[in-house]
C-alpha cells in the first residue's frame, strides 16, 4: 500500500474527534470549561477536540502536544504513517476510487456511545516462542519467571503480530485491561499500546490475598524484573501503566487487606516526582509507604536486571578464561 497521502486523506485524519480517539484507547475523557482532559493524565489538555497539549512535559520537545497523529505517535508508539492509516480506518475511510467524494466523519461535537470500541483481547498464537525469546534474551527475564506468568495466564503471545499481551484482571479474575508490547523493535522504536476499549482503572497485577503488602511499578516488564531479582512470588504487585494512580485506587478497593505499599517507580525525574506525590497521598490515607527506586544509575528495574545478568555473564567468562591459564 502506498504510504503517501492525498490532501483529502490528511484532512480526514485531522478531522477525527480526538476525544473519541482517546476514549477508544481506554482513556476517560472529562470536560473542564472550554477544554477536555483525561482522568488518567490530568496534565493533558484537549482543545477543540482536535489538538492536545501536555503541561507536565512542556519542555519535552516532540512529546508535549500536537494533532491526533501526534497523540497516537506519543501514546501508542506509532510512526506518522501508521498513525494516519489508523485514523483513516477509525474514520471508516477506505482507499477506493469513487466518483462521489466521501464525506468527512467524526466531526461531531459530542462523541456518540457507539464510537466506543468493545474490549476484545487479541487472539493467542499457537505457542509463545517469540514472547519467551524476547523477554529472556532482550529483557533479561529468567525462563522461570516467564513460565510462571504464562502458567497463571497473565501474559501470552498474540497471533497476528506476536506482541506480548499483559492482562489486568479484577478481583474476580475477569480481564478488564490489557496492554501490548512488540517483540520486533523497528529502528529502535518499540511498539507499545493498550488494547482498545480497556478500562484504565485496572492494571497488570499479581494477587495474593494472604499478603498485606503491595509493590507498585510503572511498567509490566519492571514488575516481572523485580520478581526475578528478588525471587518474590509472595507479595501483591501492580503495574500502573502510567504515572496516574487510578489502577492503584481500584486495586486497594478490591483488596482491603493491603496495609503497606512500596513504590518502585522509575529513577528518572517524572518517576521520582510521582513517587513522592503518591507516597504523601497514601500515607495520609493510613498506609505504610516506602520509596524503592532502582539503584542509582539505572532508569528502571528492567535496566537493573539486564545489567545484573550481563555482569554475571562477564564473571563466568572471566573465571572460564582463568581456568585455562
Amino acid at each position: 500500500m502506498d504510504g503517501r497521502f492525498t490532501e483529502e486523506e490528511l484532512a480526514i485524519a485531522k478531522s477525527v474527534d480526538l476525544c473519541a480517539v482517546a476514549e477508544s484507547l481506554g482513556y476517560t475523557v472529562k470536560r473542564i470549561g472550554k477544554y477536555h482532559t483525561l482522568k488518567e493524565m490530568d496534565s493533558i489538555r484537549i482543545y477543540n477536540r482536535s489538538h492536545w497539549y501536555r503541561w507536565s512535559r512542556q519542555y519535552d520537545k516532540g512529546n508535549n502536544g500536537g494533532s491526533q497523529i501526534d497523540f497516537l505517535r506519543v501514546f501508542c508508539g506509532m510512526n506518522v504513517r501508521d498513525a494516519v492509516f489508523w485514523l483513516l480506518d477509525f474514520a471508516g475511510y477506505r482507499r477506493i476510487e469513487s466518483a462521489n467524494p466521501k464525506p468527512l466523519v467524526h466531526q461531531v461535537e459530542k462523541p456518540r456511545e457507539e464510537e466506543r470500541k468493545e474490549f476484545i483481547l487479541p487472539q493467542p498464537a499457537g505457542d509463545n516462542s517469540y514472547l519467551i525469546s524476547y523477554l529472556n534474551q532482550e529483557r533479561g527475564i529468567s525462563k522461570t519467571v516467564i513460565e510462571w506468568f504464562l502458567r497463571t495466564g497473565l501474559i501470552y503471545e498474540s497471533r497476528h503480530y506476536h506482541n506480548v499481551v499483559f492482562k489486568g484482571n479484577d478481583k474476580d479474575g475477569v480481564t478488564r485491561f490489557a496492554s501490548m508490547r512488540g517483540v520486533f523493535d523497528k529502528q529502535g522504536k518499540p511498539f507499545k499500546c493498550d488494547v482498545a476499549g480497556n478500562d484504565k482503572n485496572y492494571g497488570f497485577n499479581v494477587v495474593n490475598e494472604d499478603s498485606t503488602e503491595l509493590v507498585v511499578f510503572e511498567a509490566a516488564i519492571d514488575l516481572m524484573s523485580y520478581m526475578d531479582i528478588f525471587t518474590d512470588f509472595e507479595s501483591n504487585k501492580l503495574a500502573l501503566g502510567m504515572l496516574a494512580d487510578a489502577p492503584l485506587e481500584t486495586f486497594l478497593g478490591e483488596h482491603p487487606q493491603i496495609t503497606s505499599i512500596r513504590f518502585c517507580l522509575d529513577g528518572d525525574e517524572p518517576g521520582r516526582k510521582a513517587a513522592l506525590e503518591l507516597m504523601a497521598k497514601y500515607y495520609e490515607l493510613g498506609y505504610e509507604v516506602e520509596d524503592c527506586p532502582p539503584p542509582a544509575g539505572y532508569k528502571d528495574y528492567n535496566e537493573w536486571l539486564v545489567a545484573t545478568r550481563l555482569n554475571c555473564m562477564d564473571k563466568k567468562i572471566s573465571v572460564s578464561d582463568r581456568s585455562h591459564i
